[in-house]
């Protein structure tokens, strides 16, 4: 049988195995690479959790664990839900407050002391029992983004989803093509933005890249325009509990020659370098 008569089956990449850290790499500001203090981030009953029950305060020990390999087009999916109490000593506005970065600098990159990557933040919000609160809203720390057109310089723009209180579990989905990105729950886009690059200063104009520790401050702020086309993916510890379960990614570039053996039919990007041929 021929590859292009193949079934164009998904083939999506598990990027949590259910069962340890396999694949990937801590970062907590503060301490080494891989120094995963206080077992912040765990595997338990089959999720990957975000917890606190070894720190006495927060103290801005802001953290983020990052899968192993970068990607630039793709869709990823991944399902959170808050839990319990936030730890003493976390921001006000951290309660029920996490994220999942994309297009992110790597683990390796980052300062000692460095809170937040530069990267884009899907921000996931839990309800606070009263008001609207939506979710799958976007944060740039060190980026910027168009939407409808227009450079839009908020650190962190809300999306158009409805407010998911309690503790129930949450899907999302996020769909990326280099420098486009939508932001999807329950089958519907609550978020869309272009242009996606690096720039706005670091959060704003009174904290700077320099400030927020990154190292080789100038040479970040020289990229200012750069587009942000790819980049690695990391789950955030910002002070409130949180569990992720299902987080799975289906690579949309690679091989799109029918007469290779690793074609696929979905793939909407080429890449011939990744094309395998029989001998």
């Amino acid at each position: 049988m021929q590859a292009q008569s193949l079934p164009a089956k998904q083939e999506w990449l598990q990027l949590f195995n259910g069962r340890d850290l396999t694949g990937w790499d801590v970062k907590i500001a503060g301490y080494p690479l891989n120094d995963n203090v206080g077992n912040t981030f765990r595997v338990e009953n089959g999720m990957l959790r975000i917890a606190y029950d070894q720190y006495k305060r927060f103290d801005k020990r802001y953290g983020h664990l990052y899968y192993k390999k970068p990607f630039s087009h793709y869709i990823l999916k991944f399902e959170y839900r808050f839990t319990g109490d936030q730890v003493p000593g976390g921001d006000a506005w951290n309660v029920r407050n996490s994220g999942v970065m994309i297009h992110s600098q790597s683990a390796q990159s980052m300062g000692l002391k460095q809170d937040f990557p530069i990267s884009l933040e899907v921000q996931v919000l839990g309800g606070l029992g009263k008001g609207a609160r939506p979710t799958a809203n976007l944060c740039t720390p060190g980026t910027q983004v168009y939407i409808d057109g227009k450079l839009d310089q908020a650190h962190c723009i809300e999306s158009s989803s409805k407010t998911y209180d309690g503790d129930q579990w949450v899907a999302v989905e996020v769909v990326v093509m280099s420098d486009s990105i939508q932001h999807i729950i329950d089958g519907k886009t609550v978020l869309a933005y272009q242009k996606a690059q690096i720039g706005g200063g670091y959060v704003s104009k009174q904290y700077d890249f320099a400030q927020a520790g990154v190292p080789n401050p100038q040479e970040w702020a020289a990229k200012d325009g750069t587009a942000l086309t790819s980049g690695y993916i990391a789950l955030q510890s910002e002070s409130h509990p949180i569990d992720f379960r299902n987080i799975e990614l289906l690579n949309l570039k690679g091989c799109m020659d029918p007469k290779a053996t690793n074609y696929k039919a979905y793939y909407k990007v080429s890449d011939k370098s990744q094309c395998t041929y029989k001998r």
